[in-house]
């Protein structure tokens, strides 16, 4: 058995693996376009993308919308493979970012943190300020079959657009979760157990859309079984984001990128966000600090959040986040998957790839292609 190709629209990753957009600089064009180059879907992130840019304090919507555009046009030069851009629907910069994805030629926009409902209009707009027809696929991030069926239903009425795939992302993933801290670590909203709810709601869409609507799952997905397993429940694809920071390629500091090689399952724990939701991070100084009250004090420059008020959060997520990305980890901290404690080495994009094929193939060859998809 080999890897089976995801096909969104007319575009096809000869590979079924999206790299999970990591915001604040850990998924550039470096990483996306070596993700794309071994025929998954690159991603780069939209968060604070711009975040080196001289004028980011000073003029922020500017800066990151030109280190977006100059990210994807990176990326062009970099492969001829499928590029996508990541935007947190919380973002106060969304709409300029979607904007500039569209115009600069990203293949196709993953969007959550929030319901992206005036996704599409956005998308519509930049073709008729553009007086031209752009082909980026459009894919919400949910956490439920039900988010997915409101997204779609307001998209129709409102644009006559429907999603051209989901990417259900479960409690086990890194960074911001779409799921309350109750809700993390029951079963019942398991990524296993949410698959087919998502599953359905696509297919009920397919004749309406005329298309296929694949569904795309991560969080806690870690080796080629695992992609076997999400699969077998009715997946197209899966979405992988823990393991590509590990990799030679990823655009994160080094000491970073050693957090997570460094990192056992004892390190992971879960906050709450200044952006209004939990994530889940790496143990360290800077959130112990925040858990004792102490305070990091500091002016809003960014203005990055909407969900965000400076005058009650403890800590500017943007500069924490920046800090870590940087290598400075005492000055911030490290999202990270739950599965971070099985990461043991750093290695290339290439090597990564070849892992997760063989390990596929071992799950398959083991189970049987007919007992492995049940």
């Amino acid at each position: 058995m080999s890897f089976p190709a995801l096909k969104i629209g007319d575009l096809t990753a000869s590979i079924p693996i999206v790299q999970g957009g990591m915001g604040v600089g850990i998924s550039l064009s470096r990483l996306a376009s070596a993700v794309a180059n071994e025929g998954g879907i690159g991603v780069i992130a939209g968060a604070m993308v711009g975040m080196r840019e001289p004028d980011v304090a000073a003029n922020p919507v500017e800066a990151n919308t030109r280190a977006l555009r100059r990210e994807i046009e990176k990326a062009r030069e970099l492969t001829s493979g499928i590029i996508g851009v990541n935007i947190m629907v919380a973002l106060t910069t969304f709409a300029d970012l979607v904007k500039t994805s569209v115009a600069a030629g990203a293949d196709i926009i993953f969007s959550g943190a929030g319901l992206p409902m005036d996704l599409p209009k956005l998308f519509q707009e930049t073709c008729e300020a553009s007086k031209k027809e752009f082909n980026t696929k459009l894919v919400p991030i949910v956490s439920s079959g039900r988010a997915a069926t409101l997204i779609a239903k307001k998209w129709a009425s409102k644009t006559g657009l429907l999603p051209d795939a989901f990417v259900l992302e479960g409690p086990k993933a890194g960074g911001h979760l779409g799921f309350s801290k109750e809700n993390i670590f029951d079963e019942n909203f398991s990524l296993e157990k949410l698959v087919s709810g998502v599953v359905d709601a696509a297919k009920a869409l397919e004749d309406k859309a005329g298309r296929a609507i694949p569904v795309i799952c991560g969080g806690g997905v870690f080796s080629g079984a695992d992609i076997a397993r999400m699969i077998g429940l009715g997946a197209s694809g899966v979405q992988m984001a823990t393991r590509f920071v590990a990799t030679d390629e990823c655009d994160a500091d080094i000491r970073f990128k050693q957090a997570y090689v460094n990192a056992s399952e004892d390190d992971v724990t879960i906050i709450q966000s200044p952006v209004g939701m939990p994530g889940r991070a790496l143990k360290g100084k800077f959130i112990e600090d925040s858990r004792e009250g102490k305070k990091k004090p500091f002016k809003c420059v960014f203005h990055c959040i909407k969900t965000c008020d400076p005058a009650t959060t403890p800590y500017c997520i943007s500069s924490a986040l920046i800090n870590a990305m940087k290598g400075n980890l005492d000055k911030g901290f490290v999202f990270c998957g739950s599965n971070v404690g099985k990461v043991k080495s750093i290695m290339s994009v290439h090597d990564l790839m070849t892992t997760l094929r063989r390990e596929y193939d071992e799950f398959m060859d083991s189970f049987g292609a007919k007992t492995a998809l049940v």
